[in-house]
């Protein structure tokens, strides 16, 4: 699958447009997690429990995202975009979305 933020791929024709696919994730911060980010917040330094945390939803959320293109027959996700929003005190959506279509 051939995923990209451009509009189109180059050297590629768009043969067959399927519309927005998407994909997301709900993440809620774990307790050991913030224990360690409050000791860095005291001396600095990356918060790595937090970028692992990060990591693993932008994962799982494209991949729900190529899912649900393949499903379509698509090849490639065209124009990806990411968003972030607070769903409630500690848990966040990251929610990723393209432009599912055939190329060759």
């Amino acid at each position: 699958m051939n995923i990209t933020n451009l509009e189109y791929l180059p050297n590629k024709e768009i043969v067959e447009h399927y519309g927005v696919v998407s994909g997301s994730t709900v993440r809620a911060k774990h307790i050991g997690r913030d224990l360690m980010a409050g000791i860095k917040n005291v001396f600095g330094g990356e918060l790595k429990g937090y970028t692992e945390l990060l990591s693993e939803a932008r994962d799982e959320a494209i991949d729900r995202m190529i899912n649900q293109a393949q499903s379509m027959g698509a090849n490639a996700i065209l124009n990806v975009r990411f968003s972030t929003s607070s769903i409630t005190a500690g848990a966040s959506e990251l929610y990723v979305y393209g432009t599912a279509v055939k190329v060759q």
